[in-house]
């Protein structure tokens, strides 16, 4: 497929509540929608860079920046016949994850259109329903968070995450489960603790937890390792997996059971599936992880959940949630706790509503 354009455009999008996690609150959500004009079709993307560099380096000015000056360049004019072969043109570019997985998805969602088939075929999954959970944001009080977590089972979730942070841990926690003693339950800490406080992470392990994410910091495998050592609750490594050499080191080395994967953390859907792959070999689950997406970033996400080892829920609730209007004509609404893959066309199998992507769009460029 030979790229005629690429076409970056940045929506500013005001979130239905605030979303508080141990390094940042979230009111409203900057971010780049990707068109890449190819083979006649347009393959659209995500990038879930955010606006703040605490998740990742990367953020919403620095992934323009690199699509702009350095994956443009070496792509549009150009002729690609798989995401691999895209990929090899864009490897002389070291890290900046989250920008090329934005142009690698927008190439899967292209060549899925024009072969006339859903993403989740061309990835190689299995049609079916996606089971869901929450994630439930810092709250303002322990009772505040109790009734968060009733409200999203009421809802039908089938998994409660709890944000945690030091000094905002065992209450919480040992509150919903009080509240909740026969629901799926977790936590993620996003890199908030160091090894020294393996005392307080013991201590839940007494409300049976499917895993703690990612409590040490984003770039360690070692102490995380340690860590698993010592508790009985199993570890899920999120910040720390950017390639299948991440999960494998990981899986390896025992610095957690569980993998979170992302698709614009580990640079697009080719390496997420060598990631579900990897896990699959050493029989640890994975699921989906959510970096507040829109419509478009969270049909990509049901597709990509389709792949057989994708057991956990993910975070691809209701986008009623986050958005009082998205960004899409569909509604991507959880039933029971399942998210219907869309399917509304090929590809990612969800239409751009013009109207308020116009409203929101605060600059565009085509290259």
């Amino acid at each position: 497929m030979k790229i005629e354009a690429l076409e970056l455009r940045e929506v500013s999008l005001p979130m239905r509540t605030p979303f508080r996690t141990s390094f940042a609150v979230e009111t409203d959500r900057r971010l780049l929608l990707v068109t890449l004009h190819a083979g006649g079709e347009e393959g659209l993307a995500e990038c879930v860079a955010g606006s703040f560099p605490g998740y990742s380096p990367e953020t919403t000015d620095t992934a323009w920046t690199i699509l702009e000056r350095h994956v443009a360049p070496r792509i549009v004019g150009a002729s690609f016949a798989t995401p691999d072969e895209l990929l090899a043109a864009l490897a002389p570019i070291r890290g900046h994850d989250m920008a090329v997985a934005a142009v690698e998805m927008a190439f899967w969602d292209a060549q899925a259109k024009a072969l006339g088939v859903p993403l989740w075929q061309l990835l190689g999954g299995h049609e079916r329903p996606v089971p869901v959970g929450v994630s439930l944001g810092i709250q303002e009080s322990v009772e505040a968070t109790v009734d968060a977590a009733r409200r999203a089972v009421d809802e039908g979730y089938r998994r409660v995450k709890l944000k945690i942070a030091p000094g905002w841990d065992v209450a919480p926690v040992a509150a919903v489960r009080e509240a909740l003693p026969d629901v799926p339950l977790s936590v993620d800490a996003n890199s908030a603790y160091r090894l020294t406080d393996a005392r307080v992470l013991h201590q839940l392990d007494a409300f049976d937890l499917q895993y703690v994410e990612q409590p040490l910091a984003h770039d360690d495998l070692v102490d995380h390792a340690t860590l698993q050592e010592q508790v009985t609750t199993p570890i899920c490594l999120d910040e720390s997996i950017h390639s299948p050499e991440d999960a494998r080191k990981g899986l390896e080395l025992g610095a957690g059971r569980v993998i979170n994967v992302k698709v614009g953390r580990v640079r697009g859907f080719r390496r997420a599936r060598m990631v579900h792959d990897v896990a699959r070999a050493f029989g640890a689950p994975v699921w989906c992880g959510g970096m507040l997406e829109t419509g478009v970033g969270r049909a990509a996400n049901l597709h990509l959940s389709t792949l057989e080892n994708f057991t956990l829920p993910g975070d691809t609730a209701s986008g009623s949630r986050y958005w009082t209007r998205d960004l899409i004509e569909q509604e991507l609404e959880a039933v029971d706790g399942l998210q219907t893959v869309p399917a509304d066309g090929p590809g990612i199998g969800v239409t751009l509503d013009r109207a308020r992507v116009d409203a929101v769009t605060t600059r565009t460029l085509t290259l």
